[in-house]
């Protein structure tokens, strides 16, 4: 059992959501970055998404897509992602999976990435551009280095592709709560519950849901529904709005994060 599996574990035990925030690593830099992870744990995150710069992230919008350039014009790649988090590891436990595209992973190779991500303290593999029937190697190769590989359902997916994914699935399915790419919402989806519902209906396995939640209102009402409740482009704006000071970058994200993590526990 990985950080991410007995996170959820205690969870449950508890009967309380995951808040798991995201942010870019090297966004604005990398030093920054380790901070703001740092941060989010204080704030009340109960897990990591940290995202693998790309030049290319057809999976994001703009907020995150501009997230991306900038910690890419801080020269990061996905071996620094990964020197970063074993530098991470000796100050905090917390749950890390990873946000990357497959190109990097490919690159690598993956057996090599797997055996550096585990050694390193990642603990899973978000890849939104793999899909799982093409995750053969990945598949049979991350179970030795205890990598959970958590992949996405959308509100586009058939029952039998959800039963699928949930197959394959390890640490948590990632519930895509629109049709579309990342980004802050005034509103949650009306395609989000039936998802879960049908998700429910094929695996006792976490569900996570992210694209969209933007308000501690908005994360209390996934809560309600879900195992956890992710938010990246909100966050990330926070980052955005404060570019070029740190302190306020860092004060202003841990508010924020306090009050979305409040959202998730019912403390609103």
């Amino acid at each position: 059992m990985n950080r991410i599996e007995a996170k959820f574990e205690q969870l449950r035990a508890e009967g309380r959501s995951a808040f798991m925030p995201y942010i870019c690593a090297g966004d604005p830099t990398q030093e920054i970055s380790r901070k703001l992870l740092l941060t989010l744990e204080e704030a009340g995150a109960d897990l990591i998404e940290l995202g693998v710069p790309f030049s290319d992230p057809i999976a994001d919008g703009p907020t995150i897509q501009k997230a991306s350039e900038r910690a890419l014009l801080d020269k990061i790649s996905l071996r620094g992602v990964i020197d970063s988090v074993d530098t991470l590891r000796q100050e905090t436990q917390i749950p890390i999976a990873l946000m990357t595209y497959y190109n990097p992973i490919f690159r690598m190779g993956e057996a090599e990435f797997c055996a550096a991500a585990h050694k390193a303290g990642v603990d899973g593999m978000i890849i939104p551009d793999l899909p799982p029937e093409e995750a053969t190697t990945l598949l049979e190769v991350a179970p030795a280095h205890d990598l959970a590989t958590i992949f996405l359902a959308a509100p586009t997916s058939s029952p039998e592709r959800i039963r699928f994914i949930a197959s394959v699935s390890t640490g948590f399915i990632y519930c895509v709560s629109v049709t579309g790419v990342t980004g802050a919402r005034a509103s949650l989806s009306d395609e989000m519950q039936p998802m879960i519902i049908e998700l429910r209906k094929q695996t006792p396995k976490p569900i996570c849901v992210g694209f969209g939640v933007s308000t501690s209102e908005q994360a209390n009402t996934v809560a309600r529904l879900a195992d956890g409740v992710i938010v990246g482009s909100a966050i990330v704006n926070v980052i955005e709005e404060h570019l070029g000071d740190e302190a306020a970058i860092l004060s202003n994200v841990k508010g924020f994060a306090k009050e979305l993590a409040a959202g998730v526990r019912g403390e609103i």
